[in-house]
């Protein structure tokens, strides 16, 4: 996963913001679709205000979020590193990613080379879903059976609650590096990215709106979410209140160039050692831009947490 990972052609290039190289996620040539992009495998849930679904092929990422009444998805599952998942970041191993250095990384889609992640346990209700899948290292497409994801999803009124988990049995010691707190993708049409940069948080200030270029950006995350909208000012948005940065990025134009995407993440700093469990909570909603942001602030003003 990119740190993004998906490399459309060429599409991932080095971050130096990272200090190491990052992809984006996807591989594949322009003139074609990757198989997984046509695989339909979804296991939805829908409490008649929003619908998701997770791919069972992609390690059960999230990769499908529309308004029920529409069903208008605006995740992007392009390829296994697309999605809306877990992605970690370790020491240089040796592996290669399409002819790059890269290091330890599990994700929870699959590798670049279109190698499914193995879903361990899936149970799906009519609002709520709980998974746990083996982790693929991005690079090598190897199992990771020494990193374990687990997610949590419960939808109430138009708000995706979302409790991800690492668990961590390997014997190695990390370096403290960034890591996605996930990797969100959206379809190319909400092309504009909106976040709040600045230090009167949660007071009604203007958010900053900019159309990412390619390679990634960083912005200032202030508030904790990021959202992209569309030329109606209507989007996707994530809360992740661990956070302290984002990144982000745009590739393709959404119309003459196939696995076009909209890209942020939300990093955060930490060491990966032997017994580490890291578990961390993401809310997901679809509306106008002013809905966005009034519901993450009730979330925040309604919960004991922060």
């Amino acid at each position: 996963m990119c740190m993004r990972r998906s490399k459309c052609a060429l599409e991932r290039g080095a971050w130096s913001f990272f200090g190491f190289w990052i992809l984006a996620l996807g591989v594949f040539p322009l003139s074609s679709a990757p198989a997984e992009r046509s695989t339909n495998d979804f296991v939805f849930i829908d409490n008649g205000e929003l619908r998701l679904g997770v791919k069972k092929s992609s390690g059960a990422g999230i990769a499908y979020l529309a308004l029920s009444a529409t069903g208008e998805n605006v995740i992007n599952h392009w390829d296994r590193g697309r999605l809306v998942q877990q992605s970690y970041y370790g020491a240089t191993d040796g592996s290669l990613w399409n002819k790059q250095p890269w290091r330890w990384n599990p994700v929870q889609g699959g590798g670049w080379r279109h190698e499914p992640a193995q879903v361990l346990e899936l149970k799906a209700e009519k609002s709520s879903l709980y998974a746990k899948t083996m982790a693929k290292h991005w690079a090598t497409g190897a199992d990771m059976p020494d990193v374990i994801f687990e997610q949590w999803i419960v939808l109430t009124g138009k708000v995706a609650h979302v409790k991800f988990r690492m668990t961590y049995s390997g014997t190695n010691a990390h370096p403290n590096i960034h890591h996605e707190l996930p990797a969100v993708f959206v379809e190319p049409q909400y092309d504009t990215l909106l976040v709040y940069q600045g230090t009167n948080a949660w007071t009604g200030d203007a958010v900053h709106r900019s159309k990412p270029g390619w390679p990634n950006e960083s912005r200032k995350f202030t508030e904790h979410w990021a959202a992209y909208v569309n030329t109606n000012n209507f989007g996707v948005g994530a809360f992740v209140p661990v956070a302290d940065e984002l990144t982000c990025y745009r590739f393709g134009d959404g119309k003459r160039e196939h696995g076009s995407c909209s890209y942020f993440a939300p990093l955060k700093r930490f060491a990966i050692t032997p017994g580490l469990k890291f578990e961390y909570d993401v809310w997901l909603t679809i509306g106008s831009a002013d809905d966005i942001r009034a519901r993450f602030s009730f979330i925040r003003s309604s919960s004991n947490e922060f």
